[in-house]
């Protein structure tokens, strides 16, 4: 299959948007890790400002998906909120 009309006909836009959000939770892992680890305040920023775009790219594909009803991130239970913010302040 080198044709990419024959590539694009196999995937439909819930697995599109899915792959690409992978990609950009990926990116941004990426970014995150560059930008902790520039060599200069520049490169830093410059890092910043590309994490800060692909997040952004992140969020739109994330919202897209879940107004189709394709992405639903289960809520987390009170009890474990509650659990976890006691942990975290407990530190």
């Amino acid at each position: 299959m080198s044709n990419p009309d024959q590539c694009a006909q196999l995937l439909d836009e819930k697995q599109i948007l899915n792959d690409a959000l992978l990609s950009q939770k990926l990116m941004t892992d990426s970014y995150n890790t560059y930008a902790g680890e520039a060599v200069s305040a520049q490169l830093r920023n410059t890092m910043l400002s590309i994490l800060d775009d692909e997040h952004c790219i992140q969020a739109d594909i994330f919202n897209c998906l879940q107004s189709h009803g394709w992405y639903q991130p289960e809520p987390a239970e009170q009890q474990k909120i509650v659990q976890t913010r006691q942990k975290f302040t407990a530190q």
